[in-house]
């Protein structure tokens, strides 16, 4: 089932500039929970990707299906919320959701062929009408020259066709299947292989595997009288990058007359519950549960075994390994009875470095009729090698042959018949052993001092290098090779130095942000909300961060690195590779700077991107609502007069929790508003100075400036207006000849909270106003406000901060508010400002702000 089937919502109608606030209000709130939804989902989809957690194809879809949801939902609010400014996202949206559903529904395509093929027409890259074990055959025979029994493959197109006659599909459902409920899992392999044992072969399949058999038997004549064969499994993924090794049935021994009803028998297996298990939890799709099969002439084994061409638990081992037992080879695979073993280099002249015998009294043969029984090991053989020494080299030439084909190390399946001649049954990859022993972190740390132990690991791992401290842009093109960088709080913008960064500290800043995904994504070992990083590390100091534990320890700790370098099996799976490809669509982020022209939804080609695009232009919009031209109409229905003891008129409007009262004039205590309350407060216990002294030149200049100003007189006597609610404050302020406006947003989630400040004009020359603003930056840069000042207008900004933290940012912005009303009238050289900036320090600012 698709589950982007689903109509993009086409853009909202332009609103005109007459509706209510609160109803833009609405819009942002929802946007910003939408914001949240969709970075929790991308983070916990990235944290899937450490390898530590195992999930399934349902996962996936699912959180996709969210994901969608949130995104489209983020883009309707904020094209509610401007009045339809960007359409166009709707249209990058489309773009980055076809990749997705592509990706999504990429199936198992299964090739239109005749329903029987024989090996003398097959190779490897017929995988998906043949499966694998019956590719690898033709391949062995066709390609290589090494002896494979005779044969044909009942190809894929001749399940498909089955399954269709029968209306299986529709029948056998198992996207819903819980792995870990067994007793569920077990009923639904019961009713599935019920279902197949049950259908009928369509009359042209079956017409095709007896025409197959037959030519099969005119090609064995000669090496057997009554000719029979093995019917065995080759689905689709089968002996590829996972082997399905010991899933399916195999029939052996089979005659004429019993073909058909073990080829159903094989194809059901398909369906037994520890082959759906393994599907399900490599990642596979019911679509992928594809079984073509393989009849295969039957070899009356004299010997039979498994042999690697590389040591699977060593790879640096340089040997081949050769397992043999005598007849069939079930009993060397199953366990049955304890093979012989040897042990041959992969060097030339070839050796036989150990050889293992132990007594085999049972073995498995053709049972004349038909099937095979177990029948007794003659006495004489029973303790003797299965294998002469030339045997043995031979075999072990064979196993380097077909690796070198491969390009890759062989799991290889053998017989020896009674005639001593050997074939090929089977070869699939070799699953080599790479993960180093998990070692005893608290040993390898113990005597190291700890310099911090505490924060949020964003993404897991060790790195060490000498600390780099990041306050700015600036410090970014400097950031050098190797160096831990370490910042007050995170930004999108470390991704120009993360191929650079052995790890990420930061004091502020949660796992779900922006630059969290984009540290997963670059894979740097990254802790934030450490609180004390600024003040305890030393720059050019060597630190090791472990990311695993949560601690930064002094110096370098080697063992602890390679300790944290692991690697995972689950990473190989399809579902893993899967998810990984499907992210390439949704978490990297290039939209990074708001001030680079390409900050469009032109450019957007994430969902990441989109996101972001989204939260940085809404929280614009909302900023600008003060200067709406529906402000003076809309006091006067709606606005509240706070009566309050210092020199500004101010009126609030309330969208929704920012005040308890229903009078038209209210007095502080009733304001319920967060921000708006703590920035109410920190004015109120400052002293407002009152008209400043000015010289002759200062007089002359505001005469000057104001004349210059037609519209002064008006901006000197207007009202201040704010617009609240709970979480959220506006508050444009009017101060003489200059204004400010404040905006924020505190809540409980670091990702949506945040505090503007603009502040631009005054009644002195533009030189002590550019002067005034250039103390409020220095003051602001100096409690990590992001600064950008252009003359006497600046544009100050703190995100991602949580409640208390950026309470106490407000805070500072209530004292420079007092502070600096009218100081651009005394500021008549650069001197001055430096006296200030010390001043206000001084008196105004402790480390308990920070």
């Amino acid at each position: 089932m698709n589950i982007f089937r689903k109509k993009v919502v086409a853009p909202q109608p332009v609103l005109d500039d007459g509706r209510p606030f609160k109803e833009r209000y609405v819009y942002f709130k929802r946007l910003l929970s939408e914001n949240n939804t969709v970075l929790e989902i991308m983070a916990d989809m990235e944290e899937k990707l450490s390898g530590e957690y195992i999930f399934d194809m349902n996962y996936v879809r699912n959180s996709c299906s969210k994901l969608v949801d949130s995104v489209q939902n983020i883009i309707v609010n904020l094209d509610k919320l401007s009045k339809g400014k960007y359409p166009n996202l709707y249209f990058a949206f489309a773009k980055i959701n076809s990749k997705i559903e592509a990706t999504l529904t990429n199936k198992t395509e299964i090739p239109v062929t005749d329903f029987t093929i024989p090996f003398d027409s097959v190779t490897k890259d017929m995988v998906n009408s043949v499966g694998g074990k019956n590719a690898n055959l033709g391949e062995i025979k066709n390609k290589i020259g090494l002896p494979v029994p005779e044969g044909f493959c009942i190809t894929a197109y001749a399940f498909k066709k089955f399954i269709e006659f029968n209306d299986l599909k529709n029948k056998i459902i198992l996207s819903s299947v819980d792995i870990v409920d067994m007793e569920g899992l077990n009923r639904i392999s019961r009713e599935a292989r019920d279902l197949i044992m049950n259908s009928q072969i369509p009359p042209d399949i079956e017409s095709s595997i007896s025409n197959a058999f037959s030519e099969l038997s005119r090609k064995i004549s000669s090496r057997a009288g009554s000719p029979t064969a093995s019917v065995r499994s080759s689905a689709i993924h089968e002996d590829a990058k996972f082997t399905f090794a010991g899933q399916y049935k195999t029939a052996l021994n089979v005659k004429a007359d019993n073909v058909i009803e073990n080829y159903k028998r094989v194809i059901s297996s398909l369906f037994n519950t520890r082959a759906i298990f393994y599907y399900k939890s490599k990642g596979f799709e019911e679509e992928d549960m594809v079984m073509a099969v393989g009849v295969v002439e039957m070899i009356d084994a004299k010997a039979s075994g498994v042999m690697y061409s590389s040591d699977p638990t060593d790879a640096e081992k340089n040997d081949i390994i050769i397992n043999a037992v005598w007849g069939l080879g079930k009993y060397a695979v199953d366990g049955t009875v304890a093979p012989n073993v040897y042990i041959v280099s992969r060097d030339e002249p070839r050796t036989i470095l150990e050889k293992t015998t132990p007594v085999q009294e049972v073995m498995l043969k053709c049972n004349p009729k038909e099937d095979v029984v177990e029948v007794e090991v003659p006495e004489e053989i029973r303790a003797a090698s299965c294998l002469t020494d030339d045997q043995i080299k031979f075999l072990a030439d064979y196993a380097l042959v077909l690796e070198k084909h491969y390009n890759i190390p062989q799991d290889i399946e053998w017989v020896l018949d009674e005639k001593n001649k050997f074939f090929i049954l089977q070869t699939r990859p070799l699953r080599i052993l790479k993960e180093k022993p998990v070692k005893n972190i608290q040993a390898i740390t113990d005597g190291y001092k700890i310099l911090i132990n505490k924060g949020q690991i964003a993404c897991k791992g060790v790195g060490a290098g000498k600390v780099f401290f990041v306050k700015n842009d600036e410090d970014l093109q400097k950031f050098p090779e190797g160096a831990v960088l370490v910042a007050k709080h995170t930004s999108p913008k470390f991704v120009k130095v993360m191929n650079k960064a052995s790890a990420i500290v930061a004091d502020v800043g949660g796992i779900t942000g922006h630059m969290a995904s984009l540290s997963r994504e670059y894979n740097v070992p990254t802790l934030l909300d450490t609180q004390v990083a600024m003040k305890t590390l030393e720059a050019g100091k060597e630190i090791t961060v472990d990311a695993i534990n949560g601690n930064i320890y002094e110096g370098r700790i080697e063992e602890l690195i390679e300790a944290g370098k692991r690697e995972n099996p689950f990473k190989d799976t399809a579902v893993f590779k899967f998810l990984r490809a499907l992210l390439n669509n949704i978490v990297p982020l290039k939209l990074i700077d708001p001030e680079d022209e390409k900050f469009s939804p032109d450019y957007c080609e994430t969902f990441h991107d989109i996101t972001r695009f989204a939260h940085e232009v809404a929280m614009k919009e909302m900023f600008q609502i003060a200067d709406s031209p529906n402000i003076p109409n809309i006091r006067k229905r709606e606005a509240v007069k706070i009566e309050v003891k210092i020199p500004l008129e101010i009126y609030v409007i309330d969208l929704d929790g920012g005040i308890k009262s229903d009078s038209k004039k209210i007095t502080p205590d009733q304001i319920l508003s967060i921000p708006m309350n703590t920035l109410l407060q920190g004015m109120m216990a400052m002293e407002w100075p009152g008209p400043p002294p000015l010289n002759v030149k200062g007089f002359f200049s505001v005469i000057a400036s104001t004349t210059m100003q037609p519209h002064s007189e008006k901006l000197l006597w207007e009202p201040s207006f704010a617009i609240i609610s709970r979480e959220y404050m506006n508050f444009n302020i009017r101060l003489g000849y200059h204004i400010q406006t404040v905006e924020a947003f505190v809540g409980d989630n670091i990702n949506d909270n945040y505090v503007r400040f603009l502040f631009k004009g005054g009644g002195a020359s533009i030189d002590r106003r550019a002067r005034r603003t250039r103390l409020i930056k220095e003051i602001l840069e100096l409690t990590d406000f992001d600064v950008k000042r252009t003359g006497d207008v600046l544009d100050a900004r703190v995100t991602k901060y949580d409640k208390s933290n950026l309470l106490k940012k407000l805070g500072i912005l209530a004292r420079l508010t007092a502070y600096t009303k009218q100081l651009d009238m005394t500021l008549f050289n650069d001197a001055m400002v430096d006296w200030y900036i010390k001043e206000f320090l001084s008196k105004y600012y402790t480390e308990d702000w920070e």
